[in-house]
Protein backbone atom coordinates (compact mmCIF):
# COMPACT_ATOMS: atom_id res chain seq x y z
CA UNK A 1 0.00 0.00 0.00
CA UNK A 2 2.70 2.25 -0.72
CA UNK A 3 2.99 3.73 3.16
CA UNK A 4 6.95 4.16 4.32
CA UNK A 5 7.99 2.22 7.66
CA UNK A 6 8.15 5.02 10.70
CA UNK A 7 9.57 4.83 14.43
CA UNK A 8 6.25 5.54 15.46
CA UNK A 9 3.87 3.18 16.27
CA UNK A 10 1.53 2.69 13.89
CA UNK A 11 -2.37 2.60 14.07
CA UNK A 12 -4.83 1.56 11.41
CA UNK A 13 -8.60 2.48 11.69
CA UNK A 14 -10.79 0.77 9.29
CA UNK A 15 -14.00 3.27 8.43
CA UNK A 16 -14.38 7.14 8.47
CA UNK A 17 -18.02 7.11 9.49
CA UNK A 18 -18.75 9.37 13.00
CA UNK A 19 -16.40 7.20 15.34
CA UNK A 20 -13.58 6.75 12.81
CA UNK A 21 -13.42 10.62 11.89
CA UNK A 22 -13.49 12.08 15.52
CA UNK A 23 -10.64 9.48 16.78
CA UNK A 24 -8.73 10.39 13.65
CA UNK A 25 -8.85 14.20 13.92
CA UNK A 26 -8.43 13.53 18.19
CA UNK A 27 -5.87 10.94 18.09
CA UNK A 28 -1.92 12.98 18.31
CA UNK A 29 0.09 11.92 14.77
CA UNK A 30 3.42 13.42 16.52
CA UNK A 31 3.31 10.25 18.76
CA UNK A 32 1.52 7.80 16.26
CA UNK A 33 1.55 7.15 12.67
CA UNK A 34 -2.07 6.93 11.43
CA UNK A 35 -3.24 5.24 8.33
CA UNK A 36 -7.07 5.79 7.66
CA UNK A 37 -8.79 3.04 5.11
CA UNK A 38 -12.74 3.48 4.18
CA UNK A 39 -13.82 2.27 0.47
CA UNK A 40 -14.94 5.70 -0.33
CA UNK A 41 -12.66 9.07 -0.50
CA UNK A 42 -15.55 10.59 1.51
CA UNK A 43 -16.91 11.00 5.04
CA UNK A 44 -20.84 11.32 4.94
CA UNK A 45 -22.95 13.19 7.18
CA UNK A 46 -25.86 10.66 7.51
CA UNK A 47 -28.47 12.43 9.77
CA UNK A 48 -29.29 14.40 6.37
CA UNK A 49 -29.09 11.73 3.66
CA UNK A 50 -33.13 11.85 3.93
CA UNK A 51 -32.78 15.30 2.34
CA UNK A 52 -30.86 13.89 -0.72
CA UNK A 53 -33.12 11.41 -1.23
CA UNK A 54 -36.10 14.13 -0.70
CA UNK A 55 -34.79 16.49 -2.94
CA UNK A 56 -34.00 18.66 -0.40
CA UNK A 57 -30.11 19.04 -0.42
CA UNK A 58 -27.45 18.26 -3.13
CA UNK A 59 -25.31 15.27 -2.08
CA UNK A 60 -22.32 17.97 -2.01
CA UNK A 61 -23.49 19.40 1.03
CA UNK A 62 -23.24 16.59 3.33
CA UNK A 63 -20.37 14.96 2.24
CA UNK A 64 -16.62 15.97 2.91
CA UNK A 65 -13.39 14.21 1.15
CA UNK A 66 -11.30 12.84 4.09
CA UNK A 67 -8.03 13.96 2.32
CA UNK A 68 -9.14 17.88 2.66
CA UNK A 69 -10.34 17.25 6.38
CA UNK A 70 -6.94 16.33 7.28
CA UNK A 71 -4.84 18.63 5.04
CA UNK A 72 -1.70 19.44 6.90
CA UNK A 73 -2.21 16.48 9.52
CA UNK A 74 1.52 14.95 10.39
CA UNK A 75 1.80 11.29 9.94
CA UNK A 76 -1.29 10.95 8.89
CA UNK A 77 -2.05 8.59 5.43
CA UNK A 78 -5.58 7.89 3.94
CA UNK A 79 -5.93 4.53 1.43
CA UNK A 80 -9.29 4.30 -0.56
CA UNK A 81 -9.69 0.98 -0.43
CA UNK A 82 -11.68 -2.43 1.07
CA UNK A 83 -10.37 -4.41 3.85
CA UNK A 84 -10.90 -8.04 3.04
CA UNK A 85 -9.32 -9.60 5.80
CA UNK A 86 -8.11 -9.28 9.08
CA UNK A 87 -5.08 -11.42 10.11
CA UNK A 88 -4.84 -10.75 14.51
CA UNK A 89 -1.56 -12.97 15.08
CA UNK A 90 0.49 -11.79 12.29
CA UNK A 91 -1.11 -7.90 13.05
CA UNK A 92 -1.70 -7.60 9.02
CA UNK A 93 -4.75 -6.47 6.84
CA UNK A 94 -5.38 -7.57 3.38
CA UNK A 95 -7.08 -4.95 1.36
CA UNK A 96 -8.15 -4.96 -2.32
CA UNK A 97 -5.07 -2.49 -2.88
CA UNK A 98 -2.53 -5.05 -0.46
CA UNK A 99 -1.54 -5.92 2.39
CA UNK A 100 -0.40 -3.80 5.64
CA UNK A 101 1.31 -4.54 9.13
CA UNK A 102 -0.07 -2.19 12.46
CA UNK A 103 0.54 -2.60 15.64
CA UNK A 104 -3.15 -1.19 17.10
CA UNK A 105 -5.98 -2.08 14.72
CA UNK A 106 -9.27 0.44 15.49
CA UNK A 107 -12.23 -1.09 13.76
CA UNK A 108 -15.03 1.18 13.35
CA UNK A 109 -16.38 -0.22 10.09
CA UNK A 110 -20.13 0.59 10.90
CA UNK A 111 -23.07 -0.83 9.90
CA UNK A 112 -25.45 -1.67 7.33
CA UNK A 113 -29.78 -2.10 7.40
CA UNK A 114 -30.30 -4.93 8.95
CA UNK A 115 -33.30 -7.11 7.19
CA UNK A 116 -33.83 -9.38 9.61
CA UNK A 117 -33.05 -12.55 7.19
CA UNK A 118 -35.67 -11.72 4.54
CA UNK A 119 -34.47 -12.43 1.47
CA UNK A 120 -36.75 -10.62 -1.03
CA UNK A 121 -36.96 -7.70 1.16
CA UNK A 122 -33.20 -7.33 1.31
CA UNK A 123 -33.60 -7.97 -2.54
CA UNK A 124 -36.04 -5.50 -3.54
CA UNK A 125 -36.26 -2.74 -0.35
CA UNK A 126 -34.44 0.37 -0.82
CA UNK A 127 -31.83 1.08 2.09
CA UNK A 128 -30.81 4.16 3.00
CA UNK A 129 -27.36 3.91 4.78
CA UNK A 130 -25.23 5.85 2.07
CA UNK A 131 -24.81 8.42 -0.13
CA UNK A 132 -25.44 5.91 -3.51
CA UNK A 133 -28.94 5.05 -1.18
CA UNK A 134 -30.16 8.67 -1.18
CA UNK A 135 -28.75 9.07 -4.73
CA UNK A 136 -31.03 5.80 -5.99
CA UNK A 137 -33.88 7.11 -4.10
CA UNK A 138 -34.22 10.36 -4.99
CA UNK A 139 -33.68 9.30 -8.75
CA UNK A 140 -36.88 6.57 -8.04
CA UNK A 141 -39.11 8.96 -6.35
CA UNK A 142 -38.88 11.23 -9.65
CA UNK A 143 -38.92 8.07 -11.76
CA UNK A 144 -42.15 6.87 -10.43
CA UNK A 145 -43.85 10.50 -11.08
CA UNK A 146 -42.65 10.49 -14.54
CA UNK A 147 -44.17 6.59 -14.84
CA UNK A 148 -46.89 7.54 -13.59
CA UNK A 149 -47.76 9.72 -16.04
CA UNK A 150 -47.48 7.64 -18.95
CA UNK A 151 -49.53 5.17 -17.49
CA UNK A 152 -53.62 5.30 -18.09
CA UNK A 153 -54.31 2.05 -15.93
CA UNK A 154 -55.57 3.45 -12.55
CA UNK A 155 -54.24 0.19 -9.81
CA UNK A 156 -50.70 0.70 -12.11
CA UNK A 157 -50.62 4.37 -11.16
CA UNK A 158 -51.67 4.40 -7.80
CA UNK A 159 -49.19 1.72 -7.24
CA UNK A 160 -46.34 4.22 -8.06
CA UNK A 161 -47.48 6.57 -6.35
CA UNK A 162 -47.62 4.85 -3.05
CA UNK A 163 -44.52 4.96 -0.96
CA UNK A 164 -44.17 2.93 1.86
CA UNK A 165 -41.52 3.60 4.85
CA UNK A 166 -40.63 0.57 7.34
CA UNK A 167 -39.45 1.85 10.76
CA UNK A 168 -40.92 4.40 12.83
CA UNK A 169 -37.62 6.07 14.15
CA UNK A 170 -35.90 9.30 13.41
CA UNK A 171 -34.90 8.24 9.63
CA UNK A 172 -38.36 6.55 8.53
CA UNK A 173 -40.51 9.66 10.63
CA UNK A 174 -38.22 12.79 9.30
CA UNK A 175 -38.24 11.01 5.79
CA UNK A 176 -42.34 10.71 5.64
CA UNK A 177 -42.34 14.07 6.51
CA UNK A 178 -40.13 15.17 3.66
CA UNK A 179 -41.84 13.59 1.15
CA UNK A 180 -45.17 15.35 2.38
CA UNK A 181 -43.75 18.62 2.21
CA UNK A 182 -42.72 17.37 -1.58
CA UNK A 183 -45.97 16.33 -2.39
CA UNK A 184 -47.91 19.35 -0.69
CA UNK A 185 -46.04 21.87 -2.39
CA UNK A 186 -43.43 20.87 -5.20
CA UNK A 187 -44.79 18.27 -7.34
CA UNK A 188 -48.10 19.57 -8.17
CA UNK A 189 -46.25 21.94 -9.85
CA UNK A 190 -43.90 20.15 -11.51
CA UNK A 191 -47.10 17.45 -12.71
CA UNK A 192 -49.91 19.60 -13.16
CA UNK A 193 -51.64 16.44 -15.01
CA UNK A 194 -50.95 14.71 -12.39
CA UNK A 195 -53.51 14.40 -9.49
CA UNK A 196 -50.91 14.28 -6.76
CA UNK A 197 -53.54 13.67 -4.37
CA UNK A 198 -53.81 10.24 -4.75
CA UNK A 199 -50.31 9.60 -3.30
CA UNK A 200 -50.39 7.80 -0.73
CA UNK A 201 -47.03 8.07 2.23
CA UNK A 202 -47.14 4.93 4.70
CA UNK A 203 -44.92 3.98 7.81
CA UNK A 204 -44.92 0.36 9.10
CA UNK A 205 -43.88 0.31 12.73
CA UNK A 206 -43.60 -3.07 14.46
CA UNK A 207 -43.78 -1.50 17.35
CA UNK A 208 -46.65 0.43 19.26
CA UNK A 209 -44.96 3.83 19.26
CA UNK A 210 -43.56 5.66 16.45
CA UNK A 211 -39.45 7.34 17.63
CA UNK A 212 -39.65 4.72 20.09
CA UNK A 213 -36.20 5.76 21.29
CA UNK A 214 -37.89 9.14 22.55
CA UNK A 215 -40.12 9.90 25.06
CA UNK A 216 -43.93 9.24 25.47
CA UNK A 217 -44.37 12.97 24.53
CA UNK A 218 -42.40 13.43 21.65
CA UNK A 219 -43.73 10.26 20.30
CA UNK A 220 -47.55 11.22 20.55
CA UNK A 221 -46.46 15.10 19.31
CA UNK A 222 -44.81 13.48 16.05
CA UNK A 223 -47.48 10.89 15.27
CA UNK A 224 -49.62 13.96 15.47
CA UNK A 225 -47.36 15.79 12.96
CA UNK A 226 -47.35 12.63 11.07
CA UNK A 227 -50.98 12.30 11.13
CA UNK A 228 -52.00 16.05 10.11
CA UNK A 229 -49.36 15.51 7.03
CA UNK A 230 -51.74 13.04 6.04
CA UNK A 231 -49.02 10.34 6.36
CA UNK A 232 -50.68 6.92 7.23
CA UNK A 233 -49.48 4.89 10.51
CA UNK A 234 -49.67 1.67 10.69
CA UNK A 235 -47.99 0.70 14.24
CA UNK A 236 -48.15 -3.15 15.69
CA UNK A 237 -47.47 -4.09 12.15
CA UNK A 238 -44.84 -6.05 10.55
CA UNK A 239 -43.58 -6.43 7.13
CA UNK A 240 -43.74 -10.17 6.19
CA UNK A 241 -42.35 -10.25 2.30
CA UNK A 242 -42.25 -7.75 -0.62
CA UNK A 243 -42.17 -8.52 -4.04
CA UNK A 244 -41.81 -4.97 -5.85
CA UNK A 245 -45.01 -4.41 -6.07
CA UNK A 246 -46.78 -5.83 -3.31
CA UNK A 247 -46.40 -5.43 0.66
CA UNK A 248 -47.86 -8.04 2.55
CA UNK A 249 -48.08 -7.43 6.41
CA UNK A 250 -49.82 -8.95 9.12
CA UNK A 251 -52.17 -6.24 9.03
CA UNK A 252 -52.82 -6.76 5.31
CA UNK A 253 -51.38 -6.06 1.83
CA UNK A 254 -50.32 -2.79 0.28
CA UNK A 255 -49.88 -2.06 -3.67
CA UNK A 256 -46.76 -0.26 -3.78
CA UNK A 257 -43.52 0.12 -5.99
CA UNK A 258 -41.32 2.08 -3.89
CA UNK A 259 -40.40 0.32 -0.45
CA UNK A 260 -38.03 1.98 1.90
CA UNK A 261 -36.48 0.01 4.71
CA UNK A 262 -35.41 2.15 7.76
CA UNK A 263 -36.61 -0.65 9.92
CA UNK A 264 -32.83 -1.19 11.60
CA UNK A 265 -29.44 -1.91 10.87
CA UNK A 266 -26.48 -4.13 12.54
CA UNK A 267 -22.79 -4.15 12.67
CA UNK A 268 -20.42 -4.75 9.41
CA UNK A 269 -17.25 -6.65 11.18
CA UNK A 270 -14.36 -7.52 8.97
CA UNK A 271 -13.30 -11.07 8.02
CA UNK A 272 -10.76 -12.68 10.59
CA UNK A 273 -12.02 -11.45 13.80
CA UNK A 274 -12.35 -13.94 16.37
CA UNK A 275 -16.19 -15.60 16.87
CA UNK A 276 -15.83 -15.58 20.27
CA UNK A 277 -15.63 -11.46 20.30
CA UNK A 278 -18.83 -11.80 18.68
CA UNK A 279 -22.86 -11.18 19.83
CA UNK A 280 -24.66 -11.43 17.24
CA UNK A 281 -23.30 -8.68 14.28
CA UNK A 282 -21.26 -6.51 16.88
CA UNK A 283 -17.77 -6.72 18.57
CA UNK A 284 -18.26 -7.23 22.16
CA UNK A 285 -15.17 -4.67 24.28
CA UNK A 286 -14.80 -3.84 27.18
CA UNK A 287 -15.26 -0.30 28.92
CA UNK A 288 -12.01 0.53 27.28
CA UNK A 289 -13.57 -0.48 23.67
CA UNK A 290 -10.83 -3.08 23.76
CA UNK A 291 -12.05 -6.00 21.49
CA UNK A 292 -12.38 -8.61 24.70
CA UNK A 293 -9.55 -10.37 24.90
CA UNK A 294 -7.10 -8.61 22.67
CA UNK A 295 -4.51 -5.44 23.87
CA UNK A 296 -4.11 -4.26 20.58
CA UNK A 297 -7.22 -4.50 19.32
CA UNK A 298 -10.38 -1.81 19.58
CA UNK A 299 -13.71 -1.27 18.33
CA UNK A 300 -15.67 1.78 18.34
CA UNK A 301 -19.72 2.89 16.89
CA UNK A 302 -21.95 0.92 16.00
CA UNK A 303 -19.86 -1.81 15.35
CA UNK A 304 -18.83 -1.62 18.89
CA UNK A 305 -21.03 -3.72 21.91
CA UNK A 306 -20.41 -2.39 25.76
CA UNK A 307 -22.61 -4.03 28.15
CA UNK A 308 -22.48 -1.44 31.38
CA UNK A 309 -25.00 -1.49 34.15
CA UNK A 310 -26.43 1.69 32.64
CA UNK A 311 -26.31 -0.49 29.01
CA UNK A 312 -26.80 -3.68 29.61
CA UNK A 313 -27.41 -4.26 26.21
CA UNK A 314 -25.20 -2.33 24.97
CA UNK A 315 -25.45 1.56 23.43
CA UNK A 316 -27.81 2.19 20.90
CA UNK A 317 -26.25 2.97 17.79
CA UNK A 318 -26.55 6.09 17.18
CA UNK A 319 -24.21 9.03 15.91
CA UNK A 320 -23.24 10.65 19.38
CA UNK A 321 -22.37 7.27 20.70
CA UNK A 322 -19.71 7.07 17.96
CA UNK A 323 -18.36 10.06 18.20
CA UNK A 324 -17.83 10.04 21.97
CA UNK A 325 -16.21 6.62 21.87
CA UNK A 326 -14.02 7.53 19.20
CA UNK A 327 -12.94 10.73 20.95
CA UNK A 328 -12.77 8.70 24.30
CA UNK A 329 -10.62 6.32 22.66
CA UNK A 330 -8.43 8.47 21.25
CA UNK A 331 -7.87 10.24 24.32
CA UNK A 332 -7.10 7.10 25.82
CA UNK A 333 -3.91 6.13 23.11
CA UNK A 334 -2.60 9.14 23.74
CA UNK A 335 -2.69 9.34 27.57
CA UNK A 336 -0.75 5.72 27.29
CA UNK A 337 1.83 7.19 24.52
CA UNK A 338 2.23 9.64 27.37
CA UNK A 339 2.58 7.07 30.34
CA UNK A 340 -0.57 7.70 31.96
CA UNK A 341 -3.38 5.25 32.58
CA UNK A 342 -6.86 5.19 30.20
CA UNK A 343 -10.40 6.58 31.36
CA UNK A 344 -13.34 3.59 31.06
CA UNK A 345 -16.06 5.12 28.52
CA UNK A 346 -19.05 6.53 29.82
CA UNK A 347 -21.52 7.68 27.29
CA UNK A 348 -22.88 11.08 27.79
CA UNK A 349 -26.11 11.75 26.69
CA UNK A 350 -27.19 15.29 25.46
CA UNK A 351 -30.31 14.62 24.01
CA UNK A 352 -32.62 13.14 20.72
CA UNK A 353 -34.41 15.24 18.48
CA UNK A 354 -36.42 15.07 15.34
CA UNK A 355 -38.31 16.68 12.76
CA UNK A 356 -41.04 16.19 10.87
CA UNK A 357 -41.02 19.09 8.53
CA UNK A 358 -41.60 22.69 8.59
CA UNK A 359 -42.19 24.40 12.36
CA UNK A 360 -42.29 20.58 13.20
CA UNK A 361 -39.84 18.68 15.17
CA UNK A 362 -39.63 17.29 18.86
CA UNK A 363 -36.89 17.60 20.95
CA UNK A 364 -35.33 15.19 24.26
CA UNK A 365 -33.13 17.14 26.44
CA UNK A 366 -32.10 15.78 29.73
CA UNK A 367 -34.81 17.01 31.87
CA UNK A 368 -36.55 18.93 29.84
CA UNK A 369 -38.54 18.76 26.52
CA UNK A 370 -40.18 20.68 23.62
CA UNK A 371 -41.29 20.87 20.19
CA UNK A 372 -43.34 22.79 17.55
CA UNK A 373 -41.43 25.89 15.88
CA UNK A 374 -38.51 26.04 18.63
CA UNK A 375 -37.64 22.37 18.42
CA UNK A 376 -37.53 22.86 14.61
CA UNK A 377 -35.07 25.71 15.05
CA UNK A 378 -32.92 23.93 17.48
CA UNK A 379 -33.17 20.58 15.38
CA UNK A 380 -31.60 23.12 12.37
CA UNK A 381 -29.00 24.89 14.75
CA UNK A 382 -27.75 21.49 16.16
CA UNK A 383 -27.39 19.98 12.48
CA UNK A 384 -25.82 23.11 11.27
CA UNK A 385 -23.15 23.03 13.55
CA UNK A 386 -22.15 19.15 13.77
CA UNK A 387 -21.66 19.47 9.90
CA UNK A 388 -18.15 19.34 9.26
CA UNK A 389 -16.69 22.53 7.34
CA UNK A 390 -18.43 25.85 7.15
CA UNK A 391 -19.04 25.48 3.38
CA UNK A 392 -21.12 23.26 3.97
CA UNK A 393 -22.80 25.26 6.93
CA UNK A 394 -23.37 28.13 4.57
CA UNK A 395 -24.62 26.02 1.39
CA UNK A 396 -26.94 24.12 3.80
CA UNK A 397 -28.44 26.90 5.68
CA UNK A 398 -28.85 28.61 2.52
CA UNK A 399 -30.83 25.96 0.76
CA UNK A 400 -33.21 26.11 4.19
CA UNK A 401 -33.52 29.64 4.25
CA UNK A 402 -34.56 29.79 0.16
CA UNK A 403 -36.78 26.51 0.85
CA UNK A 404 -38.30 27.79 3.59
CA UNK A 405 -38.89 30.93 1.37
CA UNK A 406 -39.77 29.69 -1.23
CA UNK A 407 -41.65 25.74 -0.29
CA UNK A 408 -39.77 24.65 -2.97
CA UNK A 409 -36.82 21.74 -2.75
CA UNK A 410 -34.53 23.02 -5.25
CA UNK A 411 -32.52 19.23 -6.69
CA UNK A 412 -35.47 17.46 -8.32
CA UNK A 413 -32.91 15.50 -10.50
CA UNK A 414 -33.36 12.06 -12.17
CA UNK A 415 -29.38 10.82 -12.13
CA UNK A 416 -29.90 7.35 -12.38
CA UNK A 417 -32.25 5.75 -15.43
CA UNK A 418 -35.39 4.05 -13.66
CA UNK A 419 -34.18 0.49 -14.92
CA UNK A 420 -31.04 1.62 -12.87
CA UNK A 421 -32.06 -0.35 -9.73
CA UNK A 422 -32.82 -3.26 -11.48
CA UNK A 423 -29.46 -3.59 -12.98
CA UNK A 424 -27.38 -3.01 -10.30
CA UNK A 425 -29.69 -6.15 -8.34
CA UNK A 426 -29.00 -8.16 -11.14
CA UNK A 427 -25.06 -7.72 -10.85
CA UNK A 428 -24.82 -7.54 -7.13
CA UNK A 429 -26.34 -10.98 -7.47
CA UNK A 430 -24.61 -12.57 -10.32
CA UNK A 431 -21.24 -11.53 -8.45
CA UNK A 432 -22.78 -13.90 -5.54
CA UNK A 433 -23.47 -16.51 -7.91
CA UNK A 434 -27.33 -15.95 -8.09
CA UNK A 435 -29.83 -14.97 -10.60
CA UNK A 436 -33.47 -13.37 -9.40
CA UNK A 437 -36.13 -11.52 -11.60
CA UNK A 438 -36.29 -7.67 -12.24
CA UNK A 439 -38.58 -5.49 -9.85
CA UNK A 440 -42.18 -4.56 -11.12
Amino acid sequence: MNIQPSNLPRIVVVGSGFAGLKFAKKIDTKRFQLVLIDKNNYHTFQPLLYQVASSGLAPDSIVYPIRKIFSGKPNFFFRMAEVEQIHTQEKRIDTNLGSLSYDLLVVASGGISNFFGNANLERHALPMKGLEDALNLRSLILSKFEQALNTSDVKTREGLMNFVIVGAGPTGVELAGALAELRDNVLPNDYPDLDIRRMRIHIIEASSKVLGAMSEKASLKAQKYLEDFDVHLWLDTRVEDYDGSVVKTTRGVFDAKTLIWAAGIKGLAPEGISEQTRRGARLEVDEYNQIVGREDLYAIGDIALMRTDDYPEGHAMLASVAGQQGAQLASNLNRISKGKSMRPFHYKDKGTMATVGRNKAVVDLPGFRFGGFLGWITWMLVHLMLLVDFRSKIIVFINWTLSYISYDKGTRIITRDHTFLDLQRNWLEQKKGEDIPPSP
